[in-house]
């Protein structure tokens, strides 16, 4: 089966056209600044790439760009839309709909439109990624791959909020979690390298990115996760606040007269990382500033790396022992100084790390960073959300 995987943002289009026989990238790309001025799409196929500017209206435009270079004459990869037998999409938000990929129908559309509110950055652009290939591949099945399905077995006392329980019951307020996919993908190869059932296996992964997040998996299924209504909850991200004390929020739009919008939009992206240092929410820049002497810099990384500590010993309790510890995603697979601030002080739990591998690790694969006789394994996966959708997306339609 060939699928096309579909990632939309609000203003990007990110794609990939996997063979899931041979679970090779046959092309990737993007379509950027979708609706902006300098809009462009990148075109990869072996190592060559081809960049094109022109004006991309919406996603409608972006998709039949999309479509053009998967049959362009040079970069091109198949003939005829006949060669797409599918397309998986992201979706952020699924709510308490969906604890597993669908195939997109008008009832999927609708749960999707009614998670907008959940979601509001991401869902919109995720439904016109699916209603713009709808219009320009008709007769292929659309797939819907949620980030929130994996969260969907926590237990009610885990994704619950103690909050008066007719919000739960009026507006769905509870714990969802993000980056089920990732984490899902990750635990997965885990148990393939340790040669163990994922059955058998208490895992915390650590997906560290500009948005970050941990997840408890128990026996292949989430049992909790640090992201919550949205992925404001838990660690201090590149420019996201993570949890806080919520009468921080109402102080701060007392004395500073900030309306909602203003709160959220501060909340989102003025803060995190970005806020304590005053320098960067790139892992790279703050690193170069604290070698250089800046203090906020160094505060910055302290606290993040703090936080995943946190998670990692409070996941570990809620789990009941841990066979191993995995980082994935831009920080965690390449910021050999976050892991190595994060494992230091472990041994408690019998994690019995290797800070010689942390620092000479092979890229590309799955690398042990612990020493042979730790009872903890410490895993560095590098994550591949497009190849776990595609995955999803033969699996279902397989059925």
């Amino acid at each position: 089966m060939k699928v096309l995987v579909l990632n939309s943002g609000s203003s990007s289009l990110k794609y990939q056209f996997i063979d899931t026989d041979t679970e090779v990238a046959l092309c990737k790309g993007v379509v950027d600044r979708i609706g902006l001025p300098g809009a462009f799409i990148r075109h990869q196929k072996n190592g060559q790439e081809i960049v094109k500017e022109q004006e991309i209206k919406d996603h409608n435009v972006a998709i039949k760009l999309v479509l053009e270079m998967l049959t362009h004459e040079e970069a091109g990869i198949i003939h005829s839309m006949d060669e797409i037998d599918a397309i998986g999409h992201r979706v952020v938000h699924g709510g308490e709909y969906f604890s597993d990929a669908v195939v997109v129908n008008e009832e999927v559309k609708k749960a999707i439109r009614e998670c907008i509110e959940l979601a509001p950055l991401h869902n919109p652009a995720n439904l016109m990624g699916i209603e713009a290939c709808e219009r320009e591949i008709p007769g292929k099945p659309n797939v819907a791959v949620f980030d929130t399905a994996f969260h969907q077995t926590m237990p009610r006392y885990a994704y619950m909020y103690s909050l008066p329980y007719e919000m739960y019951e009026k507006y769905k307020i509870r714990k969802y979690g993000f980056h089920g996919t990732s984490h899902k993908y990750v635990a997965i190869k885990a148990a393939e390298y340790l040669k163990r059932p994922l059955e058998e296996l208490k895992l915390i992964t650590c997906h560290l990115g500009n948005g970050s997040s941990v997840c408890a998996i128990k026996y292949g299924k989430s049992v909790d996760t640090s992201m919550g209504f949205t992925p404001l909850a838990g660690l201090a991200m590149g420019t996201r606040s993570g949890t806080i004390d919520p009468a921080v929020i109402l102080y701060l739009m007392e004395k500073e007269k900030m309306d909602v919008k203003q709160m959220n939009d501060f909340l989102n992206k003025k803060s995190g990382v970005l806020g304590i240092s005053g320098v960067s929410s790139d892992f790279r820049d703050l690193e170069k500033a604290a070698n250089e002497g800046n203090e906020r810099a160094q505060l910055a990384i302290d606290m993040f790396c703090y936080r995943v500590k946190k998670y990692i010993g409070e996941y570990a309790a809620v789990l009941g022992g841990v066979d191993a510890i995995i980082f994935t995603a831009g920080i965690g697979e390449n910021n050999a100084l976050v892991r190595d601030k994060c494992l230091t002080d472990l041994e408690y739990m019998g994690v019995l790390y290797d800070r010689e591998r942390n620092f000479n690790v092979e890229k590309g694969k799955v690398f042990e960073i612990n020493k042979p006789e730790s009872k903890v394994k410490v895993l560095i996966v590098p994550t591949n959300e497009e190849l776990m959708i595609a995955r999803e997306t033969k699996r279902l339609l397989s059925k």
